[in-house]
């Protein structure tokens, strides 16, 4: 199968999502990621996008760089809930075909991983607590490669900006989509961090709850993991995370 292009707006994803209905399949494939046939080169754009609308800022018409879209990619799995991956409509959120979903993604329930760990379809103790381990370790591997590239676009938009003084006959749509681009990046790496910071309190509820319910001594290690992550969350606050509110989506067009 080709892959789906975002142009073609909602009704091609849809179809392949009825599609896999219909043939009892997901739109996952190994380790959670969606499907190769499903994946094309801004199919997370949205991320940028939507994170500048829960904002209220202006949404930048340019075409992303490779470090942006790469930035988005690596994002994703970062905000997007660890018991969500493999869900029938993964689709949807890897296409951002939600948008009403997507907006309010800043609020995350801390109490639903654990609901999720205490699910009937873990087979024991044990594997719940493996479950909460590697969801850990997934985030700890995704960590780094996320903000490796986020200093690097923080660095190139300080650039950007430097360099848009110097250009005389810069427009002001030019401009204005510059520092929405700018705004946008910002704003992404800002989700992840205060997606990182809700995932350790959620891991944290359902460890200490775990323990109480099925104490194992597995668990010493999971809280070994959680201190891991919280510390690497920490080493990584690069930009400030904003009050967000849900505001009218604006486009930089003047």
């Amino acid at each position: 199968m080709p892959p789906v292009r975002r142009r073609h707006g909602t009704a091609l994803p849809l179809v392949i999502i009825a599609g896999m209905l219909v043939a009892g399949c997901s739109s996952t494939g190994d380790f959670g990621r969606l499907r190769d046939d499903l994946v094309t080169d801004d199919i997370h754009a949205w991320v940028g996008r939507d994170a500048a609308a829960t904002a209220g800022a202006p949404i930048s018409h340019n075409n992303l760089t490779d470090d942006e879209r790469t930035l988005r990619d690596l994002a994703f799995p970062l905000i997007e809930p660890p018991y969500d991956r493999q869900r029938w409509d993964a689709v949807v959120y890897e296409y951002g075909i939600n948008h009403f979903l997507k907006r309010t993604a800043w609020t995350i329930d801390t109490v639903a991983y654990s609901a999720h760990l205490q699910a009937t379809y873990h087979r024991s103790s044990t594997a719940r607590y493996n479950q909460l381990i590697d969801d850990m370790r997934n985030d700890i591997v995704r960590i780094e490669p996320f903000f490796q590239i986020a200093r690097r676009v923080l660095d190139l938009d300080r650039r950007r900006e430097a360099a848009m003084q110097y250009v005389a006959d810069l427009s002001p749509v030019e401009r204005n989509n510059a520092l929405a681009r700018i705004s946008e990046n910002s704003l992404t790496i800002a989700w992840v961090y205060h997606s990182l910071e809700a995932r350790c309190a959620a891991y944290r509820y359902a460890l200490e709850h775990l323990t109480v319910a099925e104490p194992e001594p597995v668990a010493a290690e999971a809280d070994r993991i959680l201190r891991e992550l919280q510390q690497q969350v920490a080493a990584n606050q690069i930009v400030a995370v904003p009050h967000l509110a849900a505001l009218p989506l604006q486009v930089a067009t003047d």
